[in-house]
């Protein structure tokens, strides 16, 4: 069987983690599939050197101005794409969607459209379609509700993973079979902290998101830099020992350069394995965070956290985890309380509690998703088997 993983990739840290958990269970369920990823140039999510590495196979895959030009790569004897490894989109058996957070008015309408296109593809060549635990929406305008209303009705499972994103569903298609909401699965992925890393002179994990710039409101984007300074400054005064972890790329750095330069200089740590990240969030005290899966990393573990956020699925997290206190605003006059309660050694026990408490119910939610993902898989297969 040939699985492909679209849209995760290796920049964006919550993406590679999506990508490593999928891997993870599919190779334990089916140890003989091979799983393929679509490269992308090397300034790409998905560079050539970085698929090979993780033992993936090539998808012939290259969209623009509507049309997948991978199809080219049919040209090809089939004995030199498999000297090379590279799989054509119609032997592909099962499409795993890792977007995360694509198919929004937010993003725009062009992630839709695409995957509509290639939606109605693997309909006719009967693949089995499987759009993995994301946020959906809103959908206002009437071209991307159509779009949407297409995706859902042709693939066999798909998965949203808030309430929010449920409903965005279900207002465009109303409540169908193949609609199932699921949570965030990238926390059954166990981190590693790494062995240089000394916990007791870094306390307080901050992970700071460009994204709070370039995707928040005025009113937010011109004060969020400087709000991180206030509660980095604040922390320092309280002799909490912060520190930042980049959980992203250039801009993410960039910001946490400017952060702790403002703050007084505190340390700046940047690691580009997923899982030592994870292993560091998981070791910390307490983390103030706006990278989404940065916060999932940290609540999944029961690390006490505070969070910013640019859309609804950050509220939605908090929700999952019994703890939307933790959801702060950009400027929000409650926020030196709500420091005083992150850091408090009985409120911060209390707060690890209840994440620990949810956060074993959202593992078993996970596996209950995964078991209904190959339950998809195995009986599509055993539909082309009698036929």
């Amino acid at each position: 069987m040939i699985i492909e993983i679209r849209k995760a990739g290796f920049v964006n840290k919550g993406a590679e983690l999506m990508l490593r958990a999928i891997k993870e269970k599919v190779l334990l369920k089916f140890p003989a599939s091979r799983i393929v990823v679509a490269p992308t140039p090397s300034h790409g999510t998905r560079p050539f050197n970085k698929i090979a590495k993780e033992g993936f196979y090539l998808k012939a895959s290259l969209y623009r101005y509507g049309f997948d030009w991978g199809r080219v790569a049919s040209l090809a004897p089939r004995k030199l794409r498999e000297m090379y490894g590279v799989v054509l989109d119609r032997e592909v058996d099962v499409v795993l969607d890792a977007a995360g957070f694509s198919y929004s008015d937010q993003w725009g309408i062009g992630h839709t459209k695409e995957l509509a296109h290639a939606v109605k593809r693997w309909r006719k060549q009967g693949t089995t379609i499987i759009l993995m635990p994301q946020a959906f929406g809103p959908y206002e305008g009437t071209i991307h509700r159509k779009l949407i209303a297409k995706v859902v009705k042709d693939v066999d499972l798909v998965m949203p993973r808030d309430s929010v994103s449920l409903r965005n569903l279900e207002d465009v298609v109303g409540s169908t079979s193949n609609i199932c909401r699921f949570p965030d699965f990238t926390n059954l992925l166990v981190g590693r902290r790494p062995d240089d890393f000394d916990h007791s002179k870094m306390r307080v994990c901050i992970v700071p998101n460009y994204r709070m710039i370039d995707k928040s409101l005025p009113d937010v984007s011109n004060r969020y830099t400087s709000f991180m300074v206030w509660c980095v400054a604040y922390l320092v005064s309280r002799g909490e020992k912060p520190f930042i972890l980049v959980h992203e790329g250039d801009a993410d750095y960039r910001l946490a350069e400017e952060i702790s330069y403002e703050a007084g200089g505190i340390p700046i740590v940047r690691e580009t394995d997923p899982l030592a990240i994870k292993g560091i969030l998981g070791s910390s005290y307490a983390t103030i965070g706006s990278r989404f899966h940065g916060l999932v990393s940290a609540l999944s573990q029961g690390v006490p956290s505070l969070g910013t956020g640019w859309s609804h699925k950050y509220l939605e997290l908090f929700k999952d985890y019994g703890w939307s206190d933790g959801l702060i605003k950009v400027g929000d006059e409650d926020v030196k309380s709500k420091l005083d309660q992150l850091i408090d050694p009985q409120s911060n026990l209390r707060i690890r509690r209840t994440l620990e408490h949810h956060s074993d119910q959202l593992k078993e939610a996970t596996e209950l998703m995964w078991e209904r993902v190959f339950e998809v898989i195995e009986n599509s297969k055993k539909s082309e088997t009698g036929r």
